[in-house]
């Protein structure tokens, strides 16, 4: 082993157990970023302690992934496992590591996470992720307490794993010598592999881990460079399955990215591109899943798929993908696509009797009330997350944090005021609509999000001219 190898050696290490890219809460429909989580708020404290900070999808590896994680779940000097979203193989594997273990595992948890029976007597630390962003005070404030957890657990000999806590007698296992030889002569050959990928990659440049395909994708998409982005992730969907030894792992998260930039890639044209982002998405079990970000992407593809070939059955598809986004989670964006969806079928011929005309229009007025509702609770969130950062930044916190925060914030803000003027449009409130659209154009944001908003303005306002008798016959 080289210097280096060795000098790594030397270091303790910490294994991060979680999962990665956004992930949906089934329990409360709401969506976490879990590598904004581990970039922002996990890794820069464990480097801060003079650790090496590792998760799976960071390492470069050949083979099955299990023979990796199994070994970092014996051996990691730490162990921080964040079960939010419930995700079963966080769980698995904290279990395995608290069966291995006695102590030094960290459970962390998004503080609106539902804790489940068997972990009630678990110290669990939570943060609150707000979605799809960190607030400046919450990452000050939960790096500390993560930096201090750490601390404690390095120090205190007490156990932490509830098996070695109530089965006081039973001993740790340990590795076999036959087994320990065996690890010892598998790592010679490792570092000489690694040793001679190290040369080969002078010449053909470094190979990619997981964690760095997403990234690069997510920064394609930002850069609306989607064709680049579809390579990346259809190449992280590759190497997951080839490491998981079969072809029958699909992570939701890479497939609804790969679906997302496969149909704003637009080849070999819009239609087909919309058409392969829907196989895509079968691969999650479409019609079962109560993942929201999947049915909802779904009614977004069917939405554009109805508007580029004019087949009702895709209007059809995409109501009843919006209508279970909506009411598995009611948040403002489902509920203004529904509602316009509704009114699209109005105009269609998919139900032709008056009193099924009406009844979309009034449903459609209904829920848009309840996107009113929404609006203004986002606002004022909004307003109390910026009360609470105004004034000069003393945070000793990423310089680059403040300036995504702030961009995440305007988007933010922008998009909800356009759904409120929206949803003012379709209830008749002209005066309303007005004062929407001009607090928004105030907000800075990107010339698409405002062509996104005024298309679909320009189109709602003439189904409203042309079937806004129907209320009137309601109302009669």
């Amino acid at each position: 082993m080289n210097d280096q190898g060795l000098a790594q050696k030397e270091k303790l290490s910490c294994f991060v157990v979680m999962g990665f890219g956004i992930k949906t809460d089934l329990a409360t429909g709401r969506q976490l970023d879990l590598n904004k989580t581990y970039k922002i708020l996990i890794k820069p404290v464990v480097e801060s302690k003079n650790l090496i900070c590792v998760r799976a999808d960071e390492i470069l590896h050949s083979g099955p992934i299990d023979l990796y994680m199994y070994q970092q779940l014996l051996d990691a000097d730490i162990v921080i496992a964040d079960i939010s979203t419930a995700n079963v193989n966080a769980f698995y594997e904290l279990g395995i590591r608290h069966a291995l273990r006695q102590r030094t595992t960290i459970v962390i948890s998004e503080d609106k996470f539902a804790y489940p029976f068997d972990l009630n007597h678990i110290k669990i630390a939570s943060y609150t992720h707000l979605g799809s962003a960190i607030d400046y005070e919450e990452v000050e404030r939960f790096r500390k307490v993560l930096g201090d957890t750490i601390d404690e657990v390095l120090k205190v000999p007490n156990p932490d794993s509830p098996v070695y806590t109530h089965l006081q007698e039973l001993i740790p296992p340990s590795m076999q010598k036959k087994v320990a030889k065996a690890l010892e002569q598998l790592e010679e050959v490792s570092s000489a592999i690694a040793e001679e990928k190290q040369e080969i990659s002078k010449e053909t440049g470094p190979k990619n881990s997981l964690s760095l395909m997403t990234e690069q994708g997510e920064k394609a998409i930002e850069q609306r460079e989607y064709t680049e982005a579809k390579e990346f992730f259809k190449q992280a969907i590759h190497d997951m399955n080839k490491h998981e030894g079969h072809l029958e792992t699909f992570d939701p998260y890479l497939v609804q990215r790969l679906a997302y930039a496969t149909y704003k890639a637009k080849e070999p044209d819009t239609v087909a591109a919309l058409q392969e982002a829907m196989q895509l998405l079968s691969l999650l079990d479409l019609e079962n899943t109560n993942d929201t970000e999947t049915v909802t992407l779904a009614g977004k593809i069917e939405k554009r798929l109805y508007k580029a070939l004019g087949k009702e059955q895709h209007l059809s598809n995409a109501i009843h993908y919006y209508q279970r986004g909506y009411y598995l989670f009611r948040n403002r964006y489902h509920g203004i696509n529904l509602a316009f969806l509704l009114n699209k079928r109005v105009d269609s011929s998919i139900y032709n009797t008056t009193e099924d005309k009406i009844a979309d229009m009034v449903c459609a007025s209904r829920i848009r009330k309840e996107v009113l509702e929404m609006c203004e609770q986002n606002l004022n969130e909004l307003k109390g997350r910026k009360d609470k950062n105004a004034g000069p930044l003393t945070y000793t916190i990423d310089q680059h944090l403040s300036a995504d925060q702030v961009t995440s914030q305007n988007q933010q803000q922008f998009w909800i005021l356009v759904n409120k003027a929206e949803a003012h449009l379709g209830l008749g409130q002209t005066a309303e609509y007005n004062l929407a659209v001009e607090n928004a154009l105030k907000i800075e944001h990107t010339i698409w999000m405002l062509k996104s908003f005024t298309d679909e303005i320009e189109e709602l306002t003439g189904l409203l001219k042309k079937h806004g008798h129907y209320i009137q016959l309601e109302q009669q």
